[in-house]
């Protein structure tokens, strides 16, 4: 069984955790040690790994780097960064690095050295470029930048030279900082021919080294196989999570759980990503316009399968909103972390999935829908056990939601049962019916 099948994930935007300030003042300052100083913190929670956002020098805000050999000087040096990632490991909490190399910033030092030489630039053909045109910012050569973005320079993944280059640095980042996986950066845009070599040559030497690829749309399939990624972001699930309560219109995220893992479901034999913000979006606590359906989004998160990931300070209900030109407000500073009734809630459902395989590899089957009720069944699979217990003899859930601001009487076919919500401690005796409290959830494990 691979680590990862059953983690759950806690993501931080690294310069802004530390505090690190927005342009690259070129002053060295260990300000990484802030993520050691968080692991009672992690520990609390629940937390199997971190995926950091960028950690190597750049322009500015990490995914414009200078020098992938290097932690960025805002964050300390690459001595600092081994202790954090070897304070992590002894406290069980796994390390992902987000891989970007779909592009760097205009002093990476390749193309430094294409703006110096030109045409006789040994790494011209590292870029995609056309030296007969001017370029983007004033550039005396068009370049390709990332979606007319000129201060992030596209790579041309295709070019063994570099395609050799960027997997000798993985293969550093993992004998220097022991690293258990990467976040590949803008993956759905990425060479596959680069990716599937990739997996061909991390793999054998670290067999549960983690492939996770940022994907927004499109088929997962495609990036998610035996010859390319383990797993990658499921915005289809992201969307529905928050735009379902806030519409008042469950069927969006039943179709979508259905859609991909129900009986016919197209990724049901995959392990997603799952996640409610993150570095790229408004803050759950900003989006939702109930602020009592939080912890029924979270609620959901951790009972969906695949990996749920907390983004920093959302588990105590951090606000912020994302702009076109601002990624400020959700890419904060904390100077400690908070704990509250929420933090306290979402430590509950870690837990419980720890606890119960089901939650994790059960396969999904939906029970009830309306407007504002949710329920559907997790139910135990001998071929996909990881090696833990049920605790429930009959191998299933039911997970019940209910937003409206009233009680609710679900009554729906399904074989009598008695039960325990696991949420609750509350012993529950359905023979029909079911009554759904006001803006709750609840787990159902089944005797």
């Amino acid at each position: 069984m691979n680590w990862f099948e059953r983690a759950v994930f806690y993501q931080i935007y690294t310069l802004g955790f530390c505090g690190a300030p927005l342009g690259n003042d070129g002053v060295l300052q260990n300000r990484i040690c802030k993520v050691s100083e968080w692991i009672p913190h992690f520990k609390k929670l629940g937390i199997d790994a971190i995926y950091f956002c960028p950690v190597f020098e750049s322009n500015s805000h990490g995914y414009d780097t200078r020098d992938f050999r290097q932690i960025d000087c805002r964050l300390g040096s690459n001595k600092d960064f081994k202790e954090v990632v070897k304070n992590l490991h002894n406290n069980n909490i796994k390390v992902v690095l987000d891989g970007v190399f779909n592009h760097t910033g205009t002093n990476f030092w390749a193309f430094e050295d294409v703006k110096l030489h030109r045409e006789n630039s040994q790494y011209k053909d590292w870029f995609y470029i056309d030296f007969s045109k001017q370029g983007g910012y004033g550039s005396p050569f068009y370049y390709e930048g990332w979606e007319r973005h000129f201060e992030l320079v596209r790579l041309n993944l295709k070019n063994p030279n570099l395609a050799n280059y960027l997997l000798d640095l993985i293969k550093f980042w993992m004998n220097e900082f022991d690293i258990d996986g990467l976040r590949l950066d803008v993956a759905y845009a990425l060479d596959e021919g680069f990716i599937k070599r990739l997996r061909n040559e991390i793999k054998p030497l670290k067999a549960d080294f983690l492939l996770l690829g940022e994907a927004i749309h499109g088929d997962y399939n495609n990036l998610v196989n035996d010859e390319m990624l383990d797993s990658c972001t499921d915005y289809v699930c992201y969307k529905g999570l928050y735009s379902s309560f806030n519409d008042g219109n469950l069927f969006e995220i039943a179709y979508s759980l259905r859609r991909q893992f129900g009986a016919e479901g197209i990724y049901k034999e995959k392990q997603l990503l799952e996640f409610a913000d993150n570095h790229d979006v408004s803050r759950l606590a900003s989006i939702l316009k109930n602020k009592s359906h939080i912890q029924l989004v979270y609620s959901l998160l951790f009972a969906i399968g695949g990996n749920p990931c907390i983004y920093y300070g959302s588990e105590w209900g951090a606000e912020g909103v994302r702009s076109e030109k601002d990624d400020k407000a959700v890419r904060p500073y904390f100077e400690n972390p908070q704990e509250n009734e929420l933090t306290q809630y979402i430590s509950k459902l870690i837990k419980i999935r720890k606890e119960n395989e089901t939650l994790i590899n059960g396969s999904y089957n939906e029970i009830f829908v309306r407007n504002q009720q949710l329920i559907f069944e997790r139910q135990s699979q001998a071929n996909r056990h990881c090696g833990i217990d049920t605790q429930s003899p009959s191998g299933k859930f039911l997970i019940c939601i209910n937003s409206e601001p009233n009680e609710y009487s679900a009554e729906f076919n399904y074989p009598p049962f008695e039960a325990i919500d696991l949420l609750t401690n509350a012993h529950i005796d359905f023979k029909g019916s079911l009554k759904l409290l006001a803006n709750s959830a609840m787990y159902l494990l089944i005797s």
